[in-house]
């Protein structure tokens, strides 16, 4: 270490070339685990996207080899082969071995593209235990190798087939200083024939032991990339997995996938062959996985967007310019002050769907910017005034009171359910941080924000021709959100319980349970007023609350947030749990850790649970993920016992659980009344016989609705009981020759 005394030059450092990036890649890459991995990847990756964004490509393939090493092929222009006349480099090196060098820096060659910084392809040799360049160009095949960037010659074997054996391993000859290139012609291609091919082998002195590769990482960043440049193939093949599954079966292609623009490759069997669609689910390890959507932005919102569509997907799209202010590079590399044109291309796809969560993401170029920026404040700050405007001329048949200065339209209530994707192209990008999560560009913001007010101002007022209707039903959600976030802000001043000087604030109907018992609080929704007298004389009143509810609830799936609200029976529900609804539902202010539905077992029964589910999975969906709501499971048969066992009852649950129990009974000699008693209602069992089958947690049976529970409910409910009769046609159709009368819940 050295001294204040003996502290001079000879104690600092130059690290060149690469050395540098391998003792900082922290600095490049963020981290040297799984998302540092990661990283190097989109590196390469968005080089060749790079040339499908500047017209150049149109076929990417990203393999993954069993050794682990990762191929990135493109047929785009190809990396330049002849000497750059300044380093008096081949372009291949210049571009593996220099740092903040490329074609990205001038402006002949890129617009809009998604690596700016040129140390993309550097930085991923640098921090490689092996890298291999293949380019075709003019009619040749050229190669150049890399051991920790340093380029040089592997002695490498050939396999049968003439394919060379490459391996990190293999011992590696480094090329000297001022020494020529080491960059060689390997075979010929068709004089049309361009592209480069990236292998490398990341060198596990880098990176920890914690770092792994992963395949959904790499299959959502392709599919996303798809969508963001129409008409771009990109094909996954990872050779890890087998071609098919192991009973010889090929993997089913997902239905409608092909009809949504979704290509796969010819030249591979078609049965490893998974196409990927707007409405197709993507199997966890397909063999081979392809990516190709031409509907752009709109594609991309169908595919994240989950509940029934409120309205169709609204583009919005442009063009327009602004004057920077840049440093551009002269003929001898010196760099200068100048004011330059740029062109900002707008692209954006949005729609409402119904519920309550906000899917937004953007994008600049194919860089997302999680954290926003000037596209989509722009976009906002249009969308927000425009929402008000048609509010502000709708407000009779919307019913929202001008004069109340509290029924202001605000940001958060536009943006539930709201499903955004919004991108913008412009050349050099300016982001607020080395992350590239927020664009700091603020010429952007104008423009976005001037586009989006005439045009989404056209759609949302109904000028447009066709969507007056679809208009109508985003304001009266919007509106409909309002009244929900005030409702729940009103709601949060109250105490989370009661006493009994505020018990007139809930509703009549409403028998609470005693105070003081919150972590065992439940709350049983009964069906009809004729069971809510027995189960009163069965419950346990210190921890069991009951609130009847009149037959059928509101089918809330077709129904606006506006007509639930209004609805008394959902009113009186959401206002007993005490926590809220839509966005601004908070779990810790529930009063009740149970919600169970004690409804009759019967088909209306059932019908009635389906309802509350949807309420509940739509509005107050986190009760469900905590797993606070339950379904009661009365009985549907009573066996009295005679003989010596007379006054014992035996209960079961379904017509083949009494078939089964009277057998057994029979061959045990077991004696029993021949009038089985059979409950058409929870109504006709007595105080004890409720207790005892529904509602005593010592005796009594539960089902816990878990998540998948309810977004099947949901699901099945919308095609059963929707408006479209076609689906539910087909479904009746198709499922009719597998009925099985143990799955109807009676």
């Amino acid at each position: 270490m050295a001294t204040a005394e003996h502290y001079g030059a000879k104690d600092l450092a130059v690290l060149e070339g690469l050395d540098a990036v391998r003792k900082r890649p922290g600095m490049y890459i963020g981290t040297t685990d799984s998302q540092g991995l990661m990283h190097c990847l989109w590196e390469i990756i968005d080089n060749a996207v790079d040339e499908a964004l500047a017209g150049f490509c149109d076929d990417i393939v990203v393999t993954l080899h069993t050794d682990g090493s990762i191929t990135v092929a493109d047929n785009g222009r190809g990396i330049p082969v002849d000497v750059e006349p300044k380093t008096k480099l081949t372009g291949v090196e210049v571009v593996m071995t220099k740092l903040h060098a490329g074609a990205k820096f001038g402006n002949s060659s890129y617009n809009a593209v998604g690596g700016l910084h040129g140390v993309g392809s550097s930085v991923v040799n640098a921090l490689s235990a092996r890298l291999d360049v293949e380019v075709d160009r003019g009619g040749k095949t050229y190669h150049m190798a890399f051991h920790q960037g340093h380029p040089g010659v592997y002695q490498d074997g050939t396999a049968e087939d003439g394919t060379p054996l490459r391996s990190p391993d293999h011992p590696f000859k480094r090329t000297r200083k001022n020494r020529p290139t080491e960059l060689e012609v390997i075979g010929t291609v068709p004089a049309r024939r361009t592209g480069t091919r990236v292998r490398y082998w990341l060198d596990p002195e880098i990176f920890n032991q914690t770092a792994r590769f992963s395949y959904e990482q790499l299959v959502d960043r392709v599919r996303q990339t798809s969508f963001l440049v129409p008409g771009l193939k990109i094909t996954v093949v990872d050779e890890n997995v087998d071609s098919a599954p192991a009973d010889g079966t090929a993997e089913a292609v997902p239905q409608g996938a092909q009809e949504t623009a979704v290509e796969s490759d010819s030249a591979v069997d078609e049965g490893s062959v998974v196409a990927d669609g707007a409405f197709g689910e993507q199997p966890e390890h397909p063999r081979v996985a392809t990516f190709r959507h031409t509907g752009g932005v709109k594609d991309f919102v169908d595919y994240l967007s989950h509940g029934e569509p409120i309205c169709d997907i609204w583009r919005i799209q442009g063009e327009a310019t602004y004057e920077e202010e840049t440093q551009a590079v002269g003929e001898n590399g010196e760099l200068h002050a100048r004011n330059v044109t740029r062109t900002c291309g707008v692209d954006i796809a949005l729609r409402w769907v119904n519920g309550y969560d906000t899917v937004m993401r953007s994008f600049v170029n194919i860089i997302e910017t999680p954290g926003g920026g000037m596209h989509v404040d722009g976009l906002m700050n249009a969308v927000t005034r425009q929402v008000r405007k048609a509010v502000e001329a709708n407000a009779r048949k919307l019913k929202v009171n001008l004069k109340d200065a509290g029924t202001r339209i605000e940001r958060d209530d536009i943006m539930a359910g709201l499903v955004a994707v919004v991108t913008v192209r412009i050349a050099e990008p300016q982001f607020q941080g080395q992350t590239k999560d927020v664009l700091g560009t603020a010429q952007v913001k104008p423009i976005v924000t001037k586009m989006a007010d005439r045009q989404f101002g056209e759609m949302i007022s109904g000028a447009k021709r066709g969507y007056k209707e679809q208009s109508g039903r985003v304001l009266e959600k919007i509106v409909g959100e309002m009244h929900a976030r005030i409702q729940s802000r009103k709601a949060k001043e109250v105490t989370r319980r009661k006493n009994a000087l505020e018990s007139a604030s809930m509703p009549a109907k409403l028998s609470d349970c005693q105070p003081g018992n919150d972590d065992v609080a439940e709350l049983f929704i009964v069906e009809g007023d004729s069971a809510l007298g027995t189960a009163k004389a069965a419950r346990n009143a210190g921890f069991q609350a009951l609130l009847p509810i009149r037959g059928k609830i509101l089918n809330v799936q077709k129904a606006s947030i506006t007509q639930m609200l209004g609805n008394k029976e959902c009113a009186a529900i959401i206002q007993v749990v005490g926590a809220g609804s839509g966005a601004s539902f908070d779990i810790e202010q529930s009063r009740y850790h149970k919600i169970i539905m004690m409804t009759d077992a019967d088909v209306d029964g059932a019908h009635i649970r389906i309802l509350l589910l949807t309420l509940f999975y739509r509005y107050m969906r986190p009760l469900i993920e905590h797993g606070y709501v339950y379904a009661a499971v009365p009985p549907l048969h009573r066996i009295a016992l005679t003989g010596p066992r007379k006054g014992q009852y035996l209960y079961t649950y379904s017509d083949d659980e009494l078939a089964d129990r009277l057998a057994e009974l029979d061959a045990q000699g077991i004696g029993y009344a021949d009038d089985i008693q059979r409950y058409k209602g929870l109504g006709e069992m007595d105080a004890d016989q409720l207790a005892d089958t529904t509602m005593n947690p010592r005796t009594r049976m539960l089902r816990r609705i878990r998540m998948e529970d309810a977004e099947q409910a949901a699901g099945i409910f919308d095609l059963l009981m929707g408006d479209d009769v076609p689906p539910r046609k087909a479904f009746i159709v198709d499922n009719a020759d597998d009925f099985d009368r143990s799955k109807i819940d009676t």
